[in-house]
């Protein structure tokens, strides 16, 4: 039971020192591998004693004299409860996040798609481990937001997590789209998601998302966001300008835009629109009707690429 106590202790020290301390800046792959190893480990020992009211007991008695010196030592320490354990590396992962001393290394490997967090659970639309990451997202640049007015530092971590994820492209996409599809209402929360909008666009980063992401997530994101809606509608036009139409395949294709998309896959994001946002079918299928004339409102297929798109969807 000493081992076991003197484990308790350290990793309780130890998230203290993810969330509080400078040391972190020092920190490696294998260093982070170990502190949520620690703190699965104190997971599964409220897993195993919660129900031995004597263990429990004595658990709790050493979270209290380790909790006093911590926060003896460092300002502003919020101590662990023996009713923390089961959410040590949610903990652990906060901390790391909040922390200001973090480097972008360490950032870069907690939002890859194999991150150290164990972050099994129930399976959502964007992924179990794109879920938890969106939420950590969201909660470093509303720390980052509040340390700083200059959105400029914010657009540099982004950038920063962007660049470390490029061999992961796509999981970053669902973990971005998770951070939009998070839900707690609050006009923090709408400004930091409005920002992250913003900074999409800057990037160009929205083109590879409706390539990369599932049709029915991106119609969450489009019934979610307004501003995301036009934006995934102005995707669709530019890829639709960029098809030439081929004799030789008899169809239309992609001339300039990677990841090719077909227009078969094309005319499937304009009905998948039009049924999540009924609203804006009249004005699209109007300005649809607008460029075929301007293409010289021919009704031959592979004369516009508007009008046949107009073909299909009003089949």
């Amino acid at each position: 039971m000493e081992a076991v106590l003197k484990n308790l202790a350290s990793t309780v020290e130890l998230l203290a020192v993810a969330a509080h301390s400078g040391v972190v800046e020092q920190w490696d792959k294998q260093t982070l591998s170990r502190a949520f190893h620690w703190a699965r480990y104190c997971e599964h020992l409220f897993s195993r004693f919660h129900n031995n009211s004597a263990v429990r007991r004595i658990m709790e008695k050493q979270l209290q004299l380790t909790n006093q010196s911590l926060q003896a030592a460092i300002p502003g320490y919020t101590e662990v409860s023996f009713s923390d354990l089961p959410r040590c590396q949610h903990h652990l992962l906060l901390g790391l996040l909040n922390n200001p001393k973090l480097p972008s290394s360490i950032m870069r490997i907690l939002f890859d798609s194999k991150s150290p967090a164990d972050t099994k659970h129930n399976p959502s639309a964007v992924g179990a481990d794109a879920e938890v990451q969106g939420v950590m997202l969201m909660e470093k640049l509303g720390a980052l937001m509040s340390q700083s007015s200059e959105a400029c530092r914010t657009e540099h971590f982004l950038d920063s997590v962007l660049q470390g994820c490029e061999r992961a492209a796509e999981h970053f996409c669902r973990v971005i789209a998770a951070a939009l599809l998070t839900t707690e209402n609050s006009a923090a929360q709408t400004a930091l998601q409005d920002f992250l909008m913003d900074w999409l666009q800057k990037k160009h980063m929205l083109k590879h998302m409706c390539s990369a992401l599932p049709t029915a997530l991106l119609m969450d994101l489009a019934k979610e966001h307004l501003k995301f809606r036009d934006a995934y509608y102005d995707v669709l036009k530019k890829w639709a300008s960029d098809m030439e139409y081929s004799i030789s395949e008899g169809e239309w294709v992609q001339t300039s835009t990677n990841p090719t998309v077909s227009f078969q896959k094309l005319t499937e994001h304009f009905q998948a629109l039009f049924e999540t946002c009924p609203s804006l079918r009249d004005d699209v299928e109007k300005e649809l009707n607008a460029l075929k004339i301007s293409d010289g409102d021919f009704d031959v297929r592979g004369l516009s690429v508007w009008g046949d798109l107009l073909s299909v969807l009003n089949r």
